[in-house]
């Protein structure tokens, strides 16, 4: 049976194409690359993005350049490479808020996190921490779920915005201990915690990071952690299961992304040396000391956690009734 034109055309052509992204990944990169953070500097996620990027500037021998593109709880900067040339010069830090709580909060967030990323690889996990004022009689997690169901709707707590992580674990929190909060929405950590600092609200839920620091000095005290197992950093501090809530787990994820499209040797190269940076000494301690453990893994690892990630923040979204337009 004869071969037609159109067949062997196609033939070619996806030849072409498999032999520009071999030559693309040969050459790459040859120039500096964009690292988006979807964020404010100053937070954990600059610190975060920051290390690796300083780290693969170093192995590759080009430059990353960071930049800080906030808004919409991180949204905006994330759509924007989502949008960009798929090349390997335009990358983006994952975040659970971003790929996970962004895609079911907003009506209108502009990408879906499973088809318009090429996922490169985990990079690690940092939980929240449960924190409250000194002056507040609860001292367990238990002594807060009474304290907050002999008060309903009375007990305030802060978090970093409406709509981010920190929000959305408060929500989880109370769906989770059967109790009614009131969320006090603030422009950033740093606000809250002064708030919660000068006792203008009892608790709020804050990247262990920035607490940390208050907790040591005994200007805060924490009660728990979000995550399943307990913090380096507050390791007297137990685990929202140990306190008593059966399977919380609220950790916030990090990755690297690149836009959908991008040559998969490209992807690999960067997986590779990803890594690569997050074994080496300088950033495991400038990771650890932020919080953040380290979990690499493969960019199919990477695409399954975010898929599993997403279905489960998109129940507790949908579940906190919680939307922004």
């Amino acid at each position: 049976m004869p071969i037609s034109k159109k067949w062997i055309a196609a033939a070619i052509a996806i030849g072409l194409a498999a032999g520009l992204n071999g030559a693309a990944a040969q050459n790459y990169p040859n120039r500096a690359i964009t690292l988006v953070i979807p964020f404010a500097p100053g937070g954990s996620t600059s610190i975060v993005g920051r290390a690796i990027a300083d780290k693969i500037s170093e192995l590759f021998g080009e430059k990353v350049v960071v930049d800080n593109r906030p808004g919409a709880g991180g949204t905006v900067g994330t759509r924007a490479v989502a949008r960009s040339e798929p090349d390997g010069y335009t990358l983006v830090l994952g975040y659970t808020g971003t790929l996970a709580i962004g895609p079911s909060l907003y009506k209108s967030v502009g990408y879906d996190p499973r088809k318009d990323f090429a996922p490169i690889g985990l990079i690690g996990n940092a939980p929240n921490s449960l924190v409250v004022n000194p002056s507040f009689p609860a001292r367990t997690v238990a002594e807060l779920i009474a304290y907050a169901k002999a008060n309903p709707a009375k007990v305030n707590f802060g978090s970093a915005g409406a709509g981010t992580a920190s929000h959305i674990t408060g929500e989880y929190f109370a769906r989770a201990a059967g109790v009614t909060l009131v969320h006090i929405p603030y422009k950033g950590t740093g606000p809250a915690l002064t708030d919660l600092l000068g006792g203008h609200i009892p608790m709020a839920f804050a990247p262990i990071p920035a607490s940390h620091p208050n907790v040591s000095a005994g200007k805060l005290r924490a009660l728990a952690v979000t995550s399943t197992t307990r913090s380096g950093l507050l390791p007297d501090v137990p685990t929202m299961i140990e306190a008593g809530l059966s399977g919380f787990d609220a950790s916030l994820y990090y990755g690297l992304a690149a836009p959908a499209g991008t040559p998969r040797p490209i992807i690999d190269k960067l997986n590779k040396v990803l890594r690569e940076a997050l074994a080496s000494d300088e950033v495991k301690k400038q990771l650890g000391n932020d919080g953040t453990e380290i979990t690499p893994g493969t960019p199919e690892d990477y695409a399954d956690f975010i898929d599993k990630d997403e279905k489960k923040w998109a129940q507790l979204v949908k579940a906190s009734g919680v939307e922004q337009e």
